[in-house]
């Protein structure tokens, strides 16, 4: 699975290898399904503070088409993991359904 990191805001760059490693951790048994992962991190509103750390990730499926989530926190570690367990249930039921109806 090719990982890809992305973000404008200097604070989110220290992210990038924590990111990975949660992502490649929770798609652990689904990771097969997904050969190209985004991880896209932003801050929405810039210095001014509260809840504005966006965490959106984009998974490129094999056949199942693309799953796009985004989640926003206060936190970068709080964002990031909400939108990884949004991610992973979400590809899930993608596959489950692909599967029955297939």
């Amino acid at each position: 699975m090719q990982v890809v990191f992305e973000s404008r805001d200097g604070a989110a760059s220290p992210w990038r290898a924590t990111a990975e490693r949660r992502l490649r951790f929770v798609l652990r048994r689904l990771g097969w399904l997904v050969p190209l992962a985004r991880i896209r991190m932003d801050d929405v509103n810039g210095p001014r503070g509260g809840v504005d750390k966006r965490c959106q990730v984009e998974l490129r499926t094999a056949g199942l088409g693309p799953v796009v989530v985004t989640a926003v926190s206060r936190h970068w570690r709080d964002a990031l993991d909400r939108a990884l367990a949004r991610a992973a249930r979400s590809l899930l039921r993608h596959w489950r359904r692909a599967r029955r109806h297939g």
